[in-house]
């Protein structure tokens, strides 16, 4: 992995929530989740997230995540996010210990999901997943898919009790909630979006990078859109991320939820992705048109002749 500068984020400011590649016959693709891999790095994303939402883990076994987590770590030299969350806090700590083992630099563990626990069940189990290993652990929290916010008292109560309790993946959508989290947080504290359209409103209130979707094929974007911020040229910062948007009108919807548009654009491109597991494996007539215009709108798909 490589070394951070010691003003950098933790997992750098652009990361990349990976698919995962299958086959024809929809098996797990470990050669082209290291291609993939790679091409990502070199597009400018400074560090990956594998088996989270995006990578399908719901459709994944464990042993299938965790070969994936050491294909990737093995790949390439930026932090890996190994996604080991579960609605079972047992399964999550095995999944954590065995994250840990196959290299990954930090754990994203999203919160449990469909049983909706409470937030004194919510504190026990990140507890539980934090002694679980000596990795920094990155919240995920998405109540749009798992039905329950992790409230702001219970992230601060986990960052006072653990020493490893690293930061957030914030999907919540509510940029102000997020700002009073950010200002009472701990030094170290750090709080990535988890949703692409709110990452400049994020950057607005504290948060210092984004674990994203859009990131496959707009990675440079991010990185000028993060370098304007960073030197205080709002009005650069905010044409770049205006120009972003149709990227993000893209990446999901009800027709063609997350990961299903990504995959599709990848074949476009004609990178390892192949299709998504059952239930997730239907896509809308013209998804590949819809690619093809959305890479228009971008650099790399004008340098790879889309636009």
């Amino acid at each position: 992995m490589a070394p951070q500068r010691r003003d950098s984020p933790r997992f750098g400011r652009v990361i990349c929530a990976m698919v995962t590649p299958f086959d024809a016959e929809g098996a797990l693709d470990l050669d082209g989740a290291a291609e993939l891999a790679r091409w990502l790095v070199a597009c400018g994303n400074d560090g990956l997230v594998v088996a989270g939402t995006t990578g399908e883990s719901p459709t994944l076994s464990h042993d299938e995540q965790i070969d994936l987590i050491a294909a990737v770590t093995d790949a390439v030299e930026v932090p890996v996010l190994a996604g080991a969350g579960s609605n079972d806090t047992a399964a999550a700590v095995e999944l954590t210990e065995r994250a840990t083992s196959a290299g990954a630099a930090g754990i994203l563990s999203v919160a449990p999901y469909y049983n909706r626990p409470p937030q004194a069940g919510l504190y026990d189990h990140f507890r539980a997943v934090c002694d679980a290993t000596p990795l920094p652990v990155v919240i995920y929290d998405i109540p749009v898919r798992t039905g329950r916010k992790v409230d702001t008292a219970t992230l601060l109560r986990l960052a006072q009790d653990t020493e490893n309790m690293a930061g957030i993946k914030d999907a919540a959508g509510d940029p102000a909630e997020t700002g009073r989290l950010i200002a009472a947080a701990p030094a170290g504290f750090e709080v990535y979006s988890g949703d692409d359209a709110l990452t400049l409103p994020l950057l607005a209130v504290g948060a210092v990078g984004v674990i994203g979707v859009a990131t496959h094929w707009t990675a440079a974007e991010h990185v000028e859109m993060f370098d304007a911020w960073g030197r205080g040229d709002l009005s650069a910062a905010r044409a770049i991320n205006a120009a972003l948007g149709p990227s993000f009108d893209y990446e999901t919807g009800l027709a063609a939820p997350n990961p299903i548009p990504t995959k599709a654009l990848l074949r476009v491109l004609g990178r390892p992705a192949g299709r998504c597991r059952p239930p997730m494996d239907a896509e809308p007539p013209g998804l590949a048109e819809d690619a093809k215009a959305t890479l228009a709108t971008t650099r790399l798909g004008r340098e790879l002749g889309f636009g």
